[in-house]
């Protein structure tokens, strides 16, 4: 099973483009990795994992809890900054002798207050030689480096504060590594990476506010016509169908049809058959001909029971199906059955059946045109919000920490599986193979473009919304908080509050930026 997302919803602004007011951590507590340490000190592993941290995060992956900043050291440390790709920082921490002398003097204060050494009361001075015997030198070397790495952290990291994204900090240097440096020189080096907040680059600066955006409108939307073509489907239900035995297909028929297609390459010399164009037993309506390829009704006309014909066509280049855009295929079509409609005639006497509640015809066409509107009006601003996101897109340059570009991406993948899960109910095994790691990365491979496009929509809203200085009422959050806790609660779903206050202050936000976006643009609207 396959899962895509599209590159164009309006819903994607639900996703982290407040992040560069939200993600950031106090630096006194990051979640911090090891790079190739799977077995790592008890200090680390009893440490419990932050809420924050994503669903999708790798259970091999470890933490630690960083103590306060404000801890004075005995001496300074050397931290170099160096940056790397993907909005990424390397943080390259030198510790001076006297700073692991002062953590290690710590470190045996700690153990003389809680070993219980045969022959010494508790509390009471050990000699270091016997504490050290009993404790264990490796045990000791381990909870030094420790205690280096929990007091220096916070200063090494200071540069990047109100910079570090959620959940991206990590400790490039083994464990062992730092151990063989502290016990050979008596001092500390380590390299520290860190996600930071990317630099969003309007080109042109402030190009947004001159936006000229063309918007293309489908012709189906069009609320007069789908409205007439809405009182002529309802009218159809009244009528009866009537097989017919002395003629051909004519407009306004309905054909049984057996669907078959081969692609042909011009030389006719590789011929291939085309699965999604075979159909048995399609029910075709002659009046819908705008869903099948140009010209297949127009080869099908006249065509009576139990005929076959074969006829060429080639798939137009803005056929939903991508691969066959430009397809030249032979269609061959068996007529199985032959229909007519024998329909009533309209007038006030049927206005209940067609549109319950509606006394006269006209009452009906009113009715349905006003739905439509409101219809044509929604897919109009669909239509407009996609089409400035996409601009947006195109207008900026983001250096996207892969930190960002992960958590999007599961977040994508899990809003989709929670939509498979209520269309399908999935059985524990299907899910269990969906939310593998395996299928997770494949995800995050084959989505990758349109990963990084809402991205970069996300953020290009967020640093709108904070360029313009544009609000939303309190009002309104309060609310939307509530609704969405009550539909959580009538779902009997989990929910965090701060995650959903968080989530609704993204949507006010994208909603405020595109209304911004509208009065500001040049927008012209085209049919296709």
């Amino acid at each position: 099973m396959e899962l895509s997302v599209s590159s164009t919803s309006p819903a994607l602004l639900k996703l982290n483009h407040h992040f560069l007011s939200k993600n950031y951590l106090p630096i006194k507590i990051p979640s911090l990795h090891f790079a190739n340490d799977k077995k790592l000190p008890s200090f680390y592993r009893q440490t419990k994992r932050p809420s924050f941290l994503r669903k999708f995060a790798s259970p091999a992956s470890s933490s630690i809890a960083v103590g306060p900043s404000n801890d004075r050291l005995p001496a300074d440390i050397k931290v170099t900054e160096t940056q790397e790709p993907n909005s990424r920082v390397r943080l390259s921490v030198e510790v001076p002798p006297a700073v692991c002398e002062d953590c290690y003097k710590r470190v045996m204060s700690e153990f003389t207050k809680q070993a219980k050494v045969p022959g010494f009361r508790p509390g009471k001075d050990v000699p270091e030689s016997i504490l050290l015997s009993y404790v264990g030198k490796q045990n000791v070397q381990k909870a030094t480096v420790e205690s280096i790495l929990k007091r220096t952290l916070p200063h090494a990291m200071s540069s990047v504060t109100g910079r570090a994204l959620r959940d991206s900090v990590q400790i490039a240097t083994k464990f062992t590594d730092m151990e063989k440096t502290y016990l050979s020189l008596n001092s500390l080096r380590y390299d520290v990476v860190v996600d930071v907040a990317p630099e969003v680059i309007w080109i042109p600066e402030n190009g947004y506010r001159d936006l000229k955006i063309v918007v293309e409108i489908d012709s189906e939307i069009d609320a007069q016509r789908a409205s007439e073509q809405e009182l002529r489907q309802r009218h159809k239900s009244l009528g009866s169908m009537r097989i017919i035995t002395d003629r051909g297909l004519q407009i306004g028929d309905v054909a049984v049809l057996d669907v078959s297609a081969t692609k042909i390459d011009k030389d006719e010399s590789n011929v291939q058959n085309i699965p999604a164009a075979e159909s048995k037993g399609f029910h075709f309506d002659t009046e819908l001909c705008d869903r099948v390829i140009p010209g297949f009704l127009d080869s099908i006309i006249g065509i009576q029971r139990g005929e076959t014909k074969s006829f060429p066509l080639v798939f137009p280049e803005s056929w939903k199906q991508e691969n066959l855009r430009g397809v030249h295929a032979q269609f061959t079509v068996e007529c199985k059955e032959l229909f007519y409609r024998d329909l009533p005639e309209l007038d006030d006497s049927f206005a209940d059946k067609l549109l319950p509640g509606c006394t006269t015809l006209q009452q009906v066409k009113e009715s349905l045109l006003q739905k439509f509107l409101e219809v044509e009006q929604t897919a109009r601003e669909q239509a407009t919000d996609n089409a400035i996101l996409d601009q947006l897109c195109k207008m900026v340059e983001i250096d996207i920490p892969q930190s960002l570009f992960e958590e999007q991406g599961r977040q994508l993948y899990g809003a989709k599986l929670l939509q498979i899960q209520a269309n399908m109910k999935l059985n524990e095994q299907q899910l269990a193979s969906l939310s593998s790691p395996k299928a997770v990365n494949e995800f995050l491979e084959n989505q990758k473009e349109n990963i990084t496009r809402v991205i970069k929509q996300n953020l290009a809203v967020g640093d709108i919304f904070k360029r313009e200085n544009l609000q939303f009422s309190t009002e309104d959050l309060v609310k939307e908080v509530e609704n969405s806790i009550a539909e959580f609660k009538r779902h009997k779903q989990e929910y965090n509050e701060e995650r959903v206050e968080e989530q609704v202050q993204e949507v006010l936000e994208g909603a405020k930026v595109l209304e911004w976006l509208r009065e500001h643009s040049e927008i012209q609207y085209i049919s296709r």
